[in-house]
């Protein structure tokens, strides 16, 4: 058998659909109908169940999903091998973090460490989901949370705080937060599907219909406080030097988290992952002022 006749198994089963099997591995749909129906009449077996949209495996198809993971881990586990012995201050070094931090804090440092190790292309992918260090989608990630799986290795760099935020604009037309701090305020929230700590904040403690607009993205919503639109959650980081927002709030504690800069444990001894490390995490060490959410006076509640 073909490793891509595993490769397609593993994108069907993990998309559960054919148009996001396609995506992962950067075909059209009608290839990869057409392949599967192929692989299928090679061992003249049904390896999915088709139920609407959805591709579901069949005992076949389970028991080639549980030979292609297997094959998939010996093979990410050799290449993090290898790659865990480059000497090399040379290569390719993907690095993962959130739009906000990206905006905000990363480019300065990535310049920094550009202009000290001008052989490593890095390359940024600015997402706000947990990429899996494990499966190499990324070779470095900046979270706002501790490493939970036993083969990753982090540095802990600071703390992130947030604090809520308004235009003076807006200010002057509904007040600060008062005794009963939320009443006749609005608000700018998160999408419906958010799952990050701080939507849920919002949700629990701001009524539902106080919340006005709403925003996958956190640069579009400090841009809407700066509109006027209403007041919004965001992080000191991304807030406090901002000259036209002022926070109106002192740090909500329930929201601090750390900050890890991780990569896997096999990558860690890799010279341009060192390097990284040693130029980012002092970097970032730095600016725990403005991570942290004291660099600007805060009104007392």
């Amino acid at each position: 058998m073909d490793w891509n006749d595993f490769r397609l198994i593993l994108a069907i089963s993990r998309t559960g659909s054919l148009k996001g099997a396609a995506k992962e591995l950067g075909n059209d749909h009608s290839t990869i109908f057409r392949w599967l129906n192929a692989l299928e009449a090679k061992f003249e077996v049904q390896l999915f169940e088709r139920n609407g949209g959805a591709y579901v495996p069949t005992d076949a198809g389970d028991r080639m999903l549980l030979a292609a993971e297997r094959m998939e881990a010996e093979a990410l586990a050799l290449d993090r091998d290898i790659t865990g012995r480059d000497s090399r201050l040379s290569g390719n070094l993907r690095i993962t973090c959130s739009e906000s931090l990206a905006y905000r804090i990363l480019n300065d440092l990535l310049a920094e460490f550009r202009a000290r190790h001008q052989g490593i292309t890095v390359e940024l992918l600015v997402d706000n989901r947990q990429l899996d260090l494990l499966r190499r989608e990324a070779d470095i990630a900046i979270r706002a949370t501790r490493p939970a799986e036993g083969d990753l290795f982090g540095r802990q760099i600071a703390e992130t705080a947030w604090a809520l935020y308004a235009s003076p604009r807006y200010l002057a037309g509904h007040g600060g937060l008062s005794a009963a701090p939320f009443a006749g305020h609005r608000f700018v929230g998160w999408d419906s599907s958010a799952v990050a700590a701080a939507a849920s904040w919002l949700t629990e403690t701001v009524p539902n219909d106080q919340i006005v607009y709403r925003s996958s993205s956190l640069i579009n919503q400090m841009m809407a406080v700066k509109a006027g639109i209403g007041m919004a959650l965001l992080p000191c980081y991304l807030g406090d030097p901002e000259t036209d927002i002022e926070s109106v709030s002192m740090p909500e504690a329930a929201l601090t988290r750390e900050l890890w800069l991780i990569t896997h444990r096999d990558l860690r001894n890799t010279a341009r992952v060192r390097a990284f490390f040693d130029v980012v995490g002092q970097g970032l060490t730095a600016r725990r002022h403005l991570l942290e959410g004291r660099s600007r006076y805060r009104p007392a509640l």
